[in-house]
């Protein structure tokens, strides 16, 4: 079913909006919270979470890009689920390991519900940066910060070496750093 029509039953407070949530994108969202949380349990009770914040939401919002809305609604779940338990023993040190890599470039007030002016303006930035980078650049740099996939999970889907893969998100950092202050966005 189109996103629209599955909107339109969000609206209309129909419970199949649930049921076609799940069947077009549960297995998208599912990723996104596994890659944070390496743990079925917890990845498929973020899922459960995303459906219901989703069905909580639609309406008043209206989102143009259902797939975009359920991810962060799942992101920002699981990142929230992981704070609660010890990362370094349930996720190997991932998710900290990805946001000290980013301190580079977005510093912590990046992440402080006040800065959501500034924030649009930070997330229009990156999405430009990110559409000038070749296509394998953007995979690599979306699946490391995005699904927060380790260096060797990425290495291996790709067929690169770890060093390569380490080396490409090494420039690319310094590129975006490069880049956000080219458009005076200083962290």
């Amino acid at each position: 079913m189109e996103d629209d029509k599955i909107i339109e039953l969000f609206w209309k407070r129909s419970e199949a909006a649930l049921t076609e949530t799940e069947r077009n994108y549960s297995k998208y969202c599912y990723s996104i919270a596994f890659g944070i949380l390496r743990c079925h349990e917890d990845a498929e009770e973020c899922v459960n979470d995303t459906l219901a914040r989703a069905w909580n939401a639609i309406p008043p919002a209206r989102p143009s890009m259902l797939r975009t809305f359920l991810g962060k609604i799942t992101r920002n779940l699981s990142l929230n689920a992981l704070e609660k338990m010890n990362a370094e023993k349930r996720n190997f040190g991932q998710v900290p390991l990805v946001l000290s890599e980013l301190n580079e470039c977005l510093s912590a007030s990046y992440f402080e519900p006040e800065q959501q002016i500034e924030e649009e303006a930070i997330v229009q930035a990156v999405n430009r940066f990110l559409a000038r980078l070749d296509p394998e650049q953007q995979k690599v740099f979306i699946r490391r910060y995005w699904y927060v996939s380790s260096i060797k999970e990425i290495a291996g889907d790709f067929k690169m070496s770890e060093s390569k893969v380490k080396s490409i998100l090494f420039r690319l950092r310094k590129k975006l750093k490069r880049e956000l202050e080219k458009e005076d966005i200083w962290l």
